[in-house]
């Protein structure tokens, strides 16, 4: 069966909710998205008030505070907040590269700490964080610990590679930019690699735990993002390509094979949801980083190829989206009076009508918090925007 790339499209849109908003629970809703980008403390509401009819942003708050929903460094090696439920299961199928990545980074390395070194300290510091710890906190227990101050390089990414969920510090939205940390809960203890007597930490050691886990996260990714290729879901993850191609073989029966536009295989899950082409989209303003923009290594079913250098920047920036028909068409920012929306090519009046009325939602449901949320990359508006048309969406 071959599907278009119209077809793909509106797959993806269907399965992360954006072809209508749905009246779900904020902890059901992250389920079914698999999972939101959240570097920046704004995009996960903002993505969720893209996909959930009467969302109420205390509600993702309360799932914060009380670890419903979680947040930690994950796939692609960024934070992402996920289901509670879903943590151990992801963070599994991330081990290696996370371990590779983290403790066999040179800034890691050059501690001098060995494998079995630590995997203990890991252990242990996963002890010490049975409450929120500040990174203050961590950086005197280590400097205890080894009786001197460890790297702040190194200090990261211990961090980024040990089982912790950051913990909510605050309004506006849970996070601020002084991170705190707790032990992540749910990770059962095996011996430290190379050395069964030692202290246990987190099940993430097991290989066999790790190709488990990515079987579900693969399967769970193509319910959420599919139809889509080996390199796609390797993308996603930031996976080797190879863990992928025998996630996907393990899985047998439970994936299907189809032709994609240009041919490669893709896979899917039997009965998810595959709309028609000419499936009506509705005008959507993006989040920074939103998970559509970033969760496949061929991203033009959703960002046209001459417009992702304007949208994804050098240094890794993914700026807020007009998304029209389905498609990236411009960039916005919140701005003095509304949003300022900037299409790349001539928009139709129904597109700008669109467009205005979410303008609207938006600009209310950032008022109380956040109105000019965003406003720290205002500097790739200032160096200059290939734009058709600016139009200034007001807020009343």
């Amino acid at each position: 069966m071959k599907i278009t790339a119209h077809e793909l499209n509106r797959a993806t849109l269907a399965r992360q909710l954006l072809l209508g908003r749905e009246p779900l629970d904020v902890a059901d809703a992250v389920r079914r998205v698999v999972a939101l980008q959240a570097q920046q403390p704004v995009s996960p509401y903002i993505a969720l008030w893209n996909r959930v009819s009467g969302f109420d942003p205390a509600g993702l708050d309360s799932a914060f505070a009380e670890l419903r929903t979680v947040k930690a460094t994950l796939m692609r090696l960024t934070l992402h907040a996920v289901h509670a439920d879903d943590y151990r299961t992801f963070r599994e199928a991330m081990e290696p590269t996370l371990r590779g990545s983290r403790i066999g980074d040179a800034r890691f390395t050059e501690s001098g700490l060995t494998v079995v070194d630590t995997g203990v300290l890991v252990a242990e510091l996963l002890a010490y964080a049975d409450r929120p710890r500040t990174t203050v906190e961590l950086g005197q227990w280590l400097t205890e610990r080894l009786g001197a101050r460890m790297d702040p390089a190194a200090q990261r990414m211990l961090r980024q590679y040990a089982p912790l969920w950051h913990a909510s510090t605050g309004g506006p939205w849970s996070f601020g930019h002084r991170a705190s940390y707790v032990a992540a809960a749910g990770m059962g203890p095996v011996p430290v690699p190379g050395r069964p007597d030692a202290v246990p930490v987190h099940s993430g050691t097991d290989p066999d735990a790790a190709a488990r886990g990515l079987r579900t996260l693969v399967r769970r990714y193509l319910e959420g993002f599919g139809p889509a290729s080996v390199a796609d879901v390797a993308q996603f993850a930031l996976v080797q390509r190879a863990r992928v191609k025998a996630a996907l073989h393990a899985l047998g029966d439970e994936v299907e094979h189809l032709a994609g536009p240009d041919g490669t295989v893709l896979y899917d899950v039997p009965g998810a949801p595959r709309p028609a082409g000419e499936t009506p989209a509705p005008p959507r303003l993006m989040a920074m980083w939103d998970s559509v923009l970033l969760a496949y290594a061929d991203r033009g079913r959703v960002i046209p190829p001459d417009y992702r250098k304007h949208v994804t920047r050098r240094n890794g920036d993914v700026l807020p989206t007009l998304l029209v028909d389905g498609h990236v068409a411009g960039v916005w920012r919140p701005v003095d009076g509304g949003i300022e929306a900037t299409a790349f090519r001539p928009l139709p009046r129904d597109a700008w009508e669109g467009l205005a009325s979410e303008a609207r939602s938006l600009v209310a449901f950032l008022a109380p918090r956040d109105p000019r949320a965003y406003r720290r990359y205002d500097h790739w508006w200032a160096k200059g925007m290939p734009a058709a048309e600016t139009r200034l969406l007001p807020g009343d």
